[in-house]
C-alpha cells in the first residue's frame, strides 16, 4: 500500500538498453528462463539475457516479424512472418527448426500467436489407490503418487534405446531444412522424447491471419488445420457478417475450451469472446500426447531422411562428376582413330592385357590427366563412396530403424482402436507405410554392399591408372614399378574397367531420371507385404540384366517422396479426426459504446459437483477515459467438454490518485496490473488489482450504470531506478520453478524503444509459481 513516504519499490532486477530499438512493439518473455526476445529494424529477431548479452538472432530476407510468442514451456519461440509462416526455434539453437504454413490458401500476414497447455487423461476404469496396494502387501515404501502400471508401460520410449541420430553435412541440403539437422543440439531438440512427466500434456499452438484465419496446431507442429469462425452471440439470428481478427486468447490447463478474443476488421469500438471447445482433448480414444507425439516424431524423421537423401545424392554426383569430365577429355580423340573408333573402356582393356598404349591414350595420360589430375580423381571417388557410406549407415539406416519402431507402435493402435473409433488411421495404411519403410531399408543395404564393393575395385583401378602414368613419364621401368606390377590385381582393374568406369551400378538408386519426367512415379498401387518387396528384387534383376525396369521403384528419391505422401495421407486423417472435435460456441460481445483502447483476457477455472466452469475475464480500457478498466466476466458451464450459453457481468474500477493508464496485463487468477502515470513524486508507479475480490460489484452487462470503485481494490508499488526513464510498454510473467526459481516479473520498455527496465514481483502478489506445480495455472493475452 502507498504510506506518505511514497510506495514500496520493487526490486530491480536488470536494465539496459536494446540495439538495435524495439519495433512493432514486439517484446515477450520467456516463461522459465531470464531470456527476453525483441524484434529489430523490422525482419531481425533477437534473443537477450539480462545485461544485454545477445544469444542468438535470425533473419529472413524480404520478410518481417509480424508475431512472436515463447511455448509455456519456454523451449520453443514462435515468430509469425509476412510471408505466412510460423517458424519455431529452440532454445539453444538459432535455426528455425519447424516452417509452418498458418492458412489454408494463399500467404497470409500472422497478427496474433498463442501458446496453450492442456491436460489430458482417459482411463478405462478406476485405479487402485496406493493406500490400497500397501494394504494388500503390494508396495514395500509407500508411494508419493498413485500408480498406473498400464499407462506407464504405454509411455516407454523404446527410441532412447537406440542410437542417437547423426548431425548432417552442413552443405548439400536442400529447402527450409538444410541446416537443421547440421548440429546435435538441433536434433535433440526436434527429436525429444516424450517425458513420462509430460504424458498427460498437450500443448497447443493457436495462430491468428490477416484474412481472419484461425490456425491450430498440437506438440510444436503436428497441424490440425485452419478455422474461419463469426460469432454468434444470445441476441443474433446469424453469424455476424465481415472478417474477424484474433487479438486475444485465454485457457486454462485443466479445461479444454479455449477463450479466443476476435475483432472485427471495420469496428473497433466492439470486441468478441467466443469460446473454442477443443473436444478432441477432454475425451480423445487414444492418448493426445503419446499420438502427437509419435506422428510429429515420424514428420520429422521423414524430413531427416529426405535431406539426408539429398545428402547422398550429391555425394554419389560427386564421385562421379570429375571422372566423368576427364573421361569426356578423350572420347572424342578415341572416336577418330585411324583404326577405328573405340571406346575408352576398349582402350584400357587394350593397355591391361597388352601393355599396349593407343596414342590418344597416352597423350591424354600425359597430358590431360597427369599425375596431378590422378590425384583429384583418386580423391573425388573415394571421398564421395566414403562419405555415401557414412550416410547411408550412420543417417539414412538408423533413421529408418526409428521409423519402423513408430510405424510399429501406431500398427499396434490402429489394431486397437480400428474397430470402434475413428482416428484418423487404418492398418492398411500403417502397413503400407512399413512396406516402404521395408523397400527403402532394403535399397539402403544394397547401397552399402555396391559402394564397398566399388571401393575396392576402384582402388586396384587407382593404383593401375597411376603406375600407367609414371610408365609414361618414365619410360626405363624402375624396379619399384616391376614390383608393382607383379603384385597387381588386373582381374579388379578389368573389373572396374568393365562395370564401373563409364556408369556405377549405384546410378540404379541415384539416377536423375525424373528431370526428363515432369511428374515421376514409382509405378505401384497398393501394394503391401513380400509383394513390394518381391516388385522391388525384381526390377533390380530386370535392370541387371540389362531388360527394361520401373526406374522409379529403386530409386531412393523417388521412394522416400512416396513415402512422404504415404505418410501426409495419415497425418491428414489424423488432422481431420481431430478438426471434427473443434467447436465454437455462443460469442459474448464487449462493448464499452466507443473505441477500444487496450484489451486483455484471462480464463479462470471454477468446480462445482457435478462440472466445470469456465470463468472469461476481459478488460477493456476506453480510447476517451485512459483512468479506469472496465473488466467483463463471462461465466458458462462445461458439459462433456462442450460449453454452454455465458452469462455475462461486468464491473468498473477507476484508478486512485488520478492516475492514467499507460498498459495493463493480467498476471493470475487474481491479479490485474496497471502500468499507471500518477500526479506526484512517483511519476510511475505498477498498480495491482484483486479483479474478483468481494469488494468488486460486477453486475449484469444489461445494466445502464456501473459503479466506479476506487478505494480498497488497488495496491500501489513504485520503480526504483527510473530517472529519465519513460516507459510505453509493459510485458508480465508469473513465476516459475520448472528450470529453477524465478520470480515473477515486469519488464518496462522506454519511449526510445531501446532502453528497459525489468522489476520482480512480490511473492504474495504471483500464485503463478505454486498453480503451475499443481498443473491448475491460467493464462491469456491479448494485444
Amino acid at each position: 500500500m502507498a504510506t506518505e513516504a511514497g510506495p514500496q519499490q520493487l526490486r530491480l532486477v536488470s536494465k539496459g538498453t536494446f540495439n538495435p530499438p524495439v519495433s512493432g512493439h514486439h517484446l515477450t518473455l520467456n516463461p522459465v528462463i531470464e531470456l527476453t526476445t525483441t524484434v529489430g529494424d523490422g525482419n531481425v529477431l533477437y534473443v537477450w539475457r539480462p545485461k544485454d548479452e545477445l544469444v542468438s538472432k535470425y533473419t529472413e530476407r524480404n520478410q518481417t516479424v509480424s508475431a512472436i510468442r515463447w511455448k509455456e514451456d519456454g523451449q520453443f519461440l514462435a515468430a509469425g512472418w509476412s510471408d505466412g509462416f510460423v517458424r519455431l526455434f529452440g532454445l539453444e539453437s538459432s535455426k528455425a527448426l519447424h516452417h509452418i504454413r498458418a492458412g489454408d490458401g494463399g500467404p497470409a500476414k500472422i497478427e496474433f500467436i498463442a501458446w496453450s497447455r492442456n491436460t489430458t487423461r482417459k482411463r478405462s476404469g478406476p485405479l487402485l489407490p496406493s493406500s490400497r496396494l500397501l494394504s494388500q502387501g503390494l508396495l514395500v515404501d509407500e508411494p508419493q503418487e498413485t500408480l498406473d502400471l498400464p499407462h506407464d508401460l504405454e509411455f516407454i520410449e523404446i527410441e532412447t534405446a537406440l542410437p542417437k541420430l547423426s548431425p548432417l553435412p552442413v552443405s548439400g541440403g536442400t529447402g527450409d531444412d538444410m541446416f537443421v539437422f547440421s548440429t546435435t543440439s538441433s536434433l535433440d531438440f526436434v527429436f525429444r522424447p516424450c517425458k513420462a512427466e509430460d504424458a498427460n500434456t498437450v500443448h497447443v499452438m493457436t495462430v491468428g491471419t490477416a484474412d481472419g484465419g484461425i490456425h491450430l496446431s498440437i506438440y510444436d507442429s503436428f497441424i490440425i488445420g485452419t478455422f474461419r469462425p463469426s460469432p454468434i452471440t444470445a441476441g443474433m439470428t446469424a453469424p455476424a457478417r465481415g472478417s474477424f481478427h484474433l487479438c486475444g486468447h485465454g485457457f486454462h490447463p485443466d479445461i479444454s475450451t479455449h477463450s479466443l478474443l476476435l475483432r472485427p476488421q471495420d469496428d473497433s469500438a466492439k470486441l468478441y469472446v467466443l469460446p473454442m471447445d477443443l473436444t478432441f482433448i477432454h475425451d480423445s480414444p487414444i492418448n493426445l500426447s503419446l499420438l502427437a507425439s509419435k506422428t510429429t516424431t515420424l514428420q520429422n524423421l521423414l524430413r531427416y531422411l529426405k535431406q539426408t537423401q539429398s545428402h547422398m545424392a550429391g555425394e554419389f554426383k560427386s564421385s562421379r562428376e570429375l571422372p566423368n569430365r576427364f573421361i569426356l577429355g578423350v572420347q572424342e580423340d578415341l572416336q577418330k582413330m585411324e583404326r577405328g573408333p573405340i571406346t575408352i573402356v576398349q582402350a584400357l582393356c587394350h593397355t591391361v592385357t597388352t601393355g599396349d598404349v593407343f596414342p590418344p591414350m597416352k597423350e591424354w595420360l600425359l597430358e590431360s590427366l597427369t599425375e596431378r589430375g590422378h590425384k583429384r580423381w583418386d580423391k573425388a571417388v573415394v571421398s564421395g563412396l566414403q562419405n555415401l557410406r557414412a550416410l547411408v549407415h550412420e543417417n539414412f539406416l538408423p533413421a529408418l530403424e526409428r521409423c519402423g519402431v513408430i510405424l510399429s507402435r501406431l500398427l499396434g493402435i490402429a489394431r486397437f482402436h480400428e474397430a470402434r473409433e475413428t482416428i484418423g488411421f487404418t492398418v492398411v495404411q500403417i502397413r503400407g507405410l512399413m512396406d516402404m519403410v521395408s523397400c527403402l531399408t532394403v535399397i539402403a543395404r544394397n547401397i552399402l554392399a555396391n559402394v564397398m564393393d566399388e571401393l575396392d575395385y576402384f582402388s586396384a583401378f587407382s593404383v593401375w591408372l597411376r603406375m600407367e602414368i609414371d610408365k609414361l613419364v618414365s619410360p626405363s621401368t624402375s624396379d619399384e614399378l616391376s614390383e608393382k606390377e607383379v603384385t597387381m590385381d588386373h582381374a579388379k582393374v578389368m573389373t572396374y574397367i568393365q562395370r564401373y568406369l563409364i556408369s556405377s551400378p549405384l546410378a540404379l538408386y541415384f539416377d536423375d531420371f525424373w528431370k526428363a519426367e515432369p511428374t515421376p512415379s514409382i509405378g505401384i498401387g497398393a501394394e503391401t507385404g513380400s509383394g513390394l518387396l518381391d516388385l522391388l528384387d525384381e526390377q533390380i534383376r530386370k535392370h541387371d540384366a540389362g531388360l527394361g525396369y520401373n526406374k522409379g521403384l529403386p530409386n531412393v528419391a523417388c521412394l522416400v517422396d512416396h513415402l512422404v505422401t504415404l505418410a501426409s495421407t495419415v497425418f491428414r486423417g489424423i488432422a481431420e479426426a481431430e478438426r471434427r472435435g473443434v467447436r465454437f460456441g455462443q460469442a459474448t460481445e464487449i462493448s464499452v459504446g466507443e473505441k477500444i483502447w487496450k484489451h486483455d483476457i484471462h480464463v479462470c477455472a471454477k468446480t462445482t459437483k457435478d462440472h466445470p466452469d469456465i470463468v472469461t475475464f476481459t478488460a477493456v480500457v476506453p480510447g476517451s477515459d485512459k483512468k479506469k478498466v472496465n473488466i467483463f466476466r463471462a461465466t458458462a458451464t462445461i458439459t462433456n467438454g462442450i460449453s454452454g450459453d455465458a452469462s455475462v457481468a461486468v464491473t468498473n474500477i477507476g484508478l486512485p490518485d488520478s492516475g492514467t493508464i499507460v498498459d495493463m496485463k493480467f498476471l493470475d487468477d487474481t491479479s490485474l496490473l496497471v502500468l499507471s502515470r500518477q500526479k506526484g513524486p512517483a511519476a510511475y508507479v505498477l498498480l495491482r488489482a484483486d479483479y474478483q475480490s468481494s469488494q468488486l460489484s460486477y453486475t449484469a452487462s444489461s445494466a445502464t450504470v456501473v459503479t466506479a470503485v476506487k478505494d480498497g481494490i488497488w495496491t500501489t508499488l513504485g520503480f526504483s531506478d527510473m530517472t529519465a526513464f519513460v516507459p510505453i510498454q509493459m510485458e508480465v510473467q508469473k513465476s516459475s520453478s520448472a528450470r529453477g526459481e524465478i520470480a515473477g516479473r515486469v519488464c518496462l520498455l522506454g519511449r526510445d524503444n531501446a532502453a528497459y527496465r525489468t522489476y520482480a514481483l512480490p511473492e504474495d502478489w504471483d500464485v503463478g509459481g505454486e498453480l503451475e506445480q499443481e498443473g491448475a495455472t491460467a493464462t491469456g493475452r491479448g494485444k
